[in-house]
């Protein structure tokens, strides 16, 4: 499980471009594939976890990692079904799950989002806990067809739900829910595995993300597979799991700060200790997504 998480962790904070260090950071990444169903699979690479659905009219796919990853995700589909991928609907606007955007467009396909993402792609953007300045997409990359609240789609797989969690991961995140195959995409609302990322320079929030794992947890039946946007398929006691997490370490921090210690005092005291050996490990450390959680608290960061 650590490793796997490790892997994932790592592959977010993969250069958005070559450098001089590190010319082809993506050149021994490989697409793999997990059938979910007969028509339905869950694809990983670097950068967020995708999942693709296909029929006779074509493929959909949620999110699409980095650019030079294009050609290898479509080899990938191509394995599934030799029909063109038709819609793309990316969960948030990081890099790790848009980079294929323009290429995408480039190749036919209409991409879908929240309004906040559109946003987002369309100006410069700065991820203050990566300290990373991210530049505008190019108008060929920004999502066409965006919603406010909710969207269906009514596909080969049946209907397919997406729906808005306000304030969560960032301001604009979507969760994809595969109403008739029982599989729901939660984009980087869950980070299964180690402590979740929460962009509070784009809105985020931990209580955002709780409101959204609940929402899901709603959702799932016994046999509902979750895929995280960085992370292993789940099962709903594992999301049982996550959810117990973010509620202890948001709870442990909430009674220090209402105490009156600053950030400093409360990452001393070690709210998040109890859950470390588990989420701990990978990518965030403790002392980090406690920042992350005093900060979208009500009352911001002192």
């Amino acid at each position: 499980m650590r490793l796997i998480a490790l892997l994932f962790a790592l592959v977010f904070t993969l250069p958005a471009a070559a450098t001089e260090e590190d010319p082809d950071p993506f050149a021994t990444v490989e697409i793999a594939t997990t059938p979910l169903a007969d028509d339905l699979a869950m694809l990983e690479g670097a950068g967020g976890n995708l999942v693709v659905a296909w029929d006779d009219a074509g493929a959909f796919l949620v999110d699409d990692q980095y650019a030079p990853l294009t050609g290898r995700i479509l080899a990938a589909i191509g394995e599934l079904t030799d029909r063109p991928v038709r819609f793309v609907l990316n969960t948030h606007w990081h890099f790790d799950h848009t980079g294929g955007n323009e290429n995408l467009a480039g190749e036919g396909c209409l991409l879908f989002s929240h309004d906040n993402v559109r946003r987002r792609l369309a100006v410069d953007q700065f991820i203050a806990f990566l300290d990373r300045e991210v530049p505008a997409s190019p108008p060929a990359a920004l999502p066409v067809v965006t919603f406010s609240d909710s969207l269906t789609f009514h596909l080969g797989v049946g209907q397919v739900r997406v729906f808005h969690a306000p304030h969560a991961h960032t301001d604009g995140d979507g969760i994809v829910h595969f109403v008739d195959r029982d599989v729901i995409h939660a984009g980087d609302t869950i980070f299964f595995g180690l402590y979740p990322f929460i962009d509070t320079s784009a809105g985020g929030s931990i209580d955002g993300v709780i409101a959204a794992v609940k929402a899901m947890r709603a959702l799932c039946g016994p046999d509902t597979r979750i895929v995280p946007g960085h992370g292993p398929l789940m099962t709903p006691a594992q999301l049982d799991e996550y959810l117990a997490m973010l509620t202890g370490v948001r709870e442990a921090v909430v009674v220090l700060k209402d105490a009156g210690m600053s950030l400093t005092e409360v990452q001393a005291a070690g709210p998040a200790a109890p859950w470390d050996e588990a989420w701990g490990q990978a990518w965030l450390t403790s002392d980090q997504f406690v920042e992350l959680v005093y900060a979208s608290l009500p009352g911001g960061a002192d």
